[in-house]
């Protein structure tokens, strides 16, 4: 067997070490390409401005980023307002909620399921299941399975049930299962008993604050009439229609003080991801706990899924 030995002038050599590089910036492209994948997020919320309100900085950053984030109402709201309800309502909540999402930059869906009459049943527990599946998730977001509202604490079950069932082929075998189970996590919430919320991821939202504020204005039934428990006086004591900036104002400062109190409620969650000195100068932040169902993931992935957190 001969061996050829090839000699490389001072030419071949640059050659050479041109196409390593080459080799190695295609290697490093293709990791990154990987990493860039769109993260897939579906958050349901238990009426048309739930999932808004507790998720809708964080769905404007990732689909800034771009992201495919979907917030879904599980119930229609039609009993949502003092003076309103029935279809009329129902669409008129649709329409709030499609523009809070044009807004963000987002997909949006509104159930047609009676506000204050969702179950935990088999029917809906598919109904679930299909809609994480089609959405091809890798994150859930819901509420926690103990809440003041009934369609809220039930939101949570239902999300709970289905966080096996997406793998499982022959439960609704007409949608293919997710391959990969998701992450799902809880939205935030003040309530103590099990226990209280944890916050394990905490995301400064101050770049997004005020697009969020911009998103809400649409929630006209929600906010500037009060929703199922206001009243003509309260309506009344707030802004009018006809005083865009007023009302404007009047929002932004209720969500300064609701943002700011969630920001300074998880200021350690912040430090824990931002480090202490880009912690304490985030005025408003969301938060979520990882539910023990589902994917449990490292703090490495949970960077990689919340891609506008740093990496350290």
């Amino acid at each position: 067997m001969r061996v050829r030995v090839v000699r490389l002038s001072g030419g071949g050599w640059a050659a050479l070490l041109l196409a390593f590089l080459c080799l190695a910036f295609l290697r490093a492209d293709v990791g990154y390409a990987e990493d860039a994948k769109p993260i897939r997020v579906i958050v349901f919320g238990a009426h048309p401005d739930d999932a808004e309100y507790k998720a809708g900085g964080v769905a404007a950053m990732w689909a800034k980023a771009g992201h495919a984030v979907k917030l879904v109402s599980v119930t229609n709201g039609d009993i949502g307002h003092w003076e309103m309800a029935g279809g009329p309502l129902a669409k008129r909540r649709a329409a709030e909620s499609a523009l809070v999402a044009e807004r963000l930059g987002v997909a949006s869906e509104v159930l047609d399921i009676h506000d204050g009459e969702l179950l935990p049943t088999l029917e809906n527990r598919k109904l679930i299941t299909k809609l994480i599946r089609q959405w091809q998730a890798d994150v859930v977001i819901c509420h926690r399975p103990w809440d003041y509202h009934p369609d809220h604490r039930y939101v949570g079950v239902l999300v709970q049930d289905a966080a096996y069932m997406v793998a499982v082929p022959f439960f609704c075998p007409d949608v293919p299962p997710l391959a990969k189970n998701p992450v799902f996590l809880y939205s935030s919430d003040g309530f103590k008993k099990p226990y209280p919320f944890k916050a394990d991821i905490v995301v400064g939202i101050d770049e997004v604050f005020e697009q969020k504020v911009d998103a809400l204005m649409a929630l006209v039934s929600q906010t500037f009439e009060g929703g199922a428990l206001g009243s003509r006086e309260i309506m009344a004591a707030n802004p009018p229609a006809s005083d865009l900036a007023a009302r404007r104002k009047w929002l932004w400062e209720r969500w300064d003080r609701r943002q700011g109190a969630e920001a300074e409620r998880f200021r350690e969650g912040l430090t824990k991801w931002y480090g202490e000195d880009a912690a304490a100068k985030i005025k408003y932040a969301e938060a979520f706990e990882i539910c023990e169902f589902g994917r449990q993931p490292s703090d490495d992935e949970i960077r990689q899924i919340f891609p506008f957190l740093p990496r350290r």
